[in-house]
């Protein structure tokens, strides 16, 4: 589990540096449509090579409007976005993913606790300090992509709970969708391949597919499976730290006092409403309850 956990806030707290690595020489929509193509199909050989069965008529059905959400919305808006972003605002901004599920949840399900109303609070104080303080505030419609990129993704998990749509053969038949949907807007966009591929890009790529995609997610679903959903949720307040580490170590991005300071809010907020909310959770009902256990 530990060796899980550690996978997981390390690889995905890099991700977002990759991403913007790749992007410097690649087509954004077409990078990203190509790594989630090769990772689905990947994952969905895994799955058959196991004797696990594949998604079914309806899943495959339901992975095309799933698939553009968590893909197309949640991590294409993120990749145009770090073509002039730093990658660890983009990183802080996605950290909002849970407070954004747990409110679209509330409004449809239940009543939000005080936890999640007090988090949320902190969550978009924390936006708020980025989007006035920081390098967000000057990029124009490019930093609005990155505000709206959890919010496709948010709708995205709670729909894949809600429909069932989960486990290692779903999520391959979504990224192989998502994946479709952005070579499409590749396509009709018009982006396209430089004539030389820097060894740089080619490099951030495949730590993306091999790394973001398969290694991060099947230690995120293992997780899921055997620990507290508190623990497995636990990158999500994580990863902004590491993201912002990693940007200033290795990408040479500065981090300023806004950006300090609206991870810990950020981190804070999603640590009072999603965390303690589960862990009170799990200890009064049952482990599949709670609304936001699956907003990754």
């Amino acid at each position: 589990m530990a060796l899980a956990l550690v996978a997981l806030y390390l690889i995905w707290g890099s991700t977002y540096l990759a991403m913007r690595i790749a992007v410097e020489a690649l087509p954004p929509l077409g990078m990203a449509g190509m790594r989630f193509v090769l990772a689905g199909a990947v994952m969905l050989a895994f799955v058959r090579a196991r004797g696990a069965a594949l998604p079914t008529p309806r899943q495959w059905a339901l992975s095309v409007p799933l698939g553009a959400l968590l893909f197309l919305c949640g991590n294409g808006l993120v990749v145009l976005a770090e073509r002039t972003l730093d990658s660890s605002i983009a990183a802080v901004v996605c950290a909002t993913t849970p407070l954004i599920a747990c409110g679209i949840s509330s409004m449809t399900r239940e009543r939000p606790s005080r936890a999640e109303l007090a988090g949320t609070v902190l969550g978009f104080a924390g936006v708020a300090v980025l989007a006035l303080g920081s390098s967000l505030a000057s990029n124009g419609v490019r930093g609005l992509y990155v505000l709206f990129a959890p919010v496709g993704w948010a709708i995205g998990s709670l729909l894949a709970k809600r429909t069932n749509a989960t486990g290692l053969g779903c999520a391959g038949a979504q990224m192989l969708s998502g994946g479709v949907w952005m070579l499409v807007a590749s396509a009709a966009s018009g982006e396209h391949l430089p004539h030389v591929l820097p060894l740089r890009a080619v490099l951030a790529w495949s730590y993306l597919v091999v790394f973001g995609s398969l290694v991060g997610f099947s230690a995120y679903v293992y997780l899921l499976r055997t620990t507290r959903p508190a623990v497995a949720m636990s990158y999500a307040y994580v990863n902004p730290v590491v993201a912002l580490f990693v940007g200033a170590l290795l990408g040479g991005e500065h981090v300023g006092t806004s950006t300090v300071v609206a991870t810990v809010l950020i981190a804070a907020g999603v640590m009072t409403a999603v965390v303690f909310k589960s862990v009170r959770s799990d200890r009064v009902a049952a482990p599949s309850s709670g609304p936001c256990r699956d907003a990754s």
